[in-house]
């Protein structure tokens, strides 16, 4: 084991306490909280170290809620959604509770079985800012909203864009056993086609029909759809920050310390 600091040691892997549980360098793991009430905190172990006492100590890289930005939580952001923050940390090994599973947004979206144990990231967030990697996102429906992955949308039959059933006015049942779905504006364009008389020049033009409900959909595809037709929107217009949060980042811009003192250190031990 490579040396680091006089009385320090790297370790390549440490066992979780009271458990089996292996992890290692690279792994995702749930932290404990100091309050109870609050829910395991997420991090990526970035490097595992003893001391000459042989008290472990991890290195982490925190991901973060979409409450716990500066923009809060939005309508867009998923229940199992996390940010790869900026923000790195020194925890004793003893706060770990157990390992998790962060997906790319792509992967999660494959998953037939979301697990308690699965999360998803598709931006990296920069706690002393605010700021997202990537900044601009794919939009979706009339509420030009991103893709939430927990949310149920059809695809229509003319534009081939994706809708959420409540802006069309439909409920989720409807949507469901809807075998065909145009949304208002091709339905507006095709009465005036109809009405005109006008009829496809060619067959081939006609674009083949995909299910109204699109559950064989991936968020690949879709996103490949609303490049072609819709412009990207910058992440932090989607995300305006709560006069709390305002004032909560203002007050931080004073402090000396501003990244440690994030709440996360509680954690500690």
């Amino acid at each position: 084991m490579a040396k680091t600091k006089p009385g320090k040691k790297d370790l390549d892997s440490y066992t979780i306490k009271g458990t089996n549980k292996v992890v290692t360098p690279g792994d995702c793991v749930l932290m404990r909280p100091s309050d109870t009430d609050k829910l395991p905190y997420v991090a990526r172990i970035e490097k595992i170290e003893a001391d000459h006492r042989n008290n472990v100590k991890v290195r982490v890289r925190w991901y973060y809620r979409p409450e716990e930005s500066i923009g809060g939580r939005r309508q867009f952001h998923g229940a199992k959604e996390l940010f790869l923050s900026d923000h790195f940390d020194v925890q004793s090994a003893h706060t770990i509770e157990g390992k998790c599973r962060v997906h790319s947004f792509k992967n999660y979206t494959k998953l037939e079985n979301v697990g308690a144990e699965d999360y998803f990231c598709r931006f990296e967030y920069k706690a002393s800012t605010g700021g997202f990697t990537p900044d601009r996102v794919a939009v979706y429906c009339k509420c030009e909203m991103p893709y939430n992955p927990d949310d149920l949308m059809v695809q229509c039959e003319g534009c081939k864009d994706w809708f959420h059933p409540s802006c069309m006015g439909m409920t989720i049942e409807e949507a469901k056993k809807s075998d065909h779905f145009r949304c208002s504006d091709c339905s507006s364009d095709d009465d005036a086609k109809r009405s005109l008389n006008v009829f496809p020049v060619s067959p081939s033009l006609e674009v083949k029909v995909s299910q109204a409900g699109g559950g064989d959909k991936t968020q690949e595809e879709m996103t490949e759809v609303a490049v072609h037709n819709k412009v990207l929107v910058n992440v932090l217009a989607l995300a305006p920050p709560s006069l709390s949060s305002l004032l909560g980042y203002v007050m931080e811009l004073y402090s000396a310390e501003k990244i440690s003192c994030l709440h996360k250190q509680e954690a500690f031990y």
